[in-house]
Formats: C-alpha cells, structure tokens, sequence
C-alpha cells in the first residue's frame, strides 16, 4: 500500500472470522485497518439510503400494480440514478 487504507466492514459472519481477526497485527503493520460498522446500521449502508428514497420518494403508486411494473419502475430509477434521481441531503 502505498497510503493508509481503511476497509469498513459489515458484521456479516466472514468479516468478524478468526482468519480476518487474525490479520489485523499484519494488516495494520501495512498501514491497512479495519472499521467495523454496527450490527445494524442502515444510515451507514449507501444502498439502504438509496432504497430509501426509491421507495418513498420516487416509486410511484402505479408500480404497485404488478410485478412487471415494479421491476420496470425500479430498473428505471436505477438507469435514471444520478440524472433524473438524485438524492439531496440538504
């Protein structure tokens, strides 16, 4: 490594496994560390803010119709994200 790296990390079974846990001396010896985030924490996890926003503030009504439609409407936001669906925080 050429800087400093932090890996930020879910609480899924092979993140907190003894073979990482075991690298943590070595890795932070190469300037690497881990950041475990909570159990559970959605406001840290960038899919769930953009599901957030995809399912109250952009799917519309008629998406519900059937499965069809939702998948349509979903691939859509997904195409559109960043142009026509943009998240603001302000």
């Amino acid at each position: 490594m050429e800087q400093p790296t932090v890996i930020v990390m879910d609480q899924a079974s092979i993140h907190t496994s003894y073979a990482i846990q075991d690298k943590r001396e070595e890795w932070q010896a190469k300037d690497i560390y881990l950041f475990e985030l909570p159990t559970y924490s959605p406001e840290l996890n960038l899919i769930e803010i953009l599901w957030r926003f995809m399912k109250y503030d952009w799917l519309e009504i008629t998406a519900y119709e059937s499965w069809q439609r939702l998948r349509e409407h979903v691939e859509e936001m997904l195409r559109g994200f960043g142009q026509d669906f943009v998240i603001n925080f302000a």
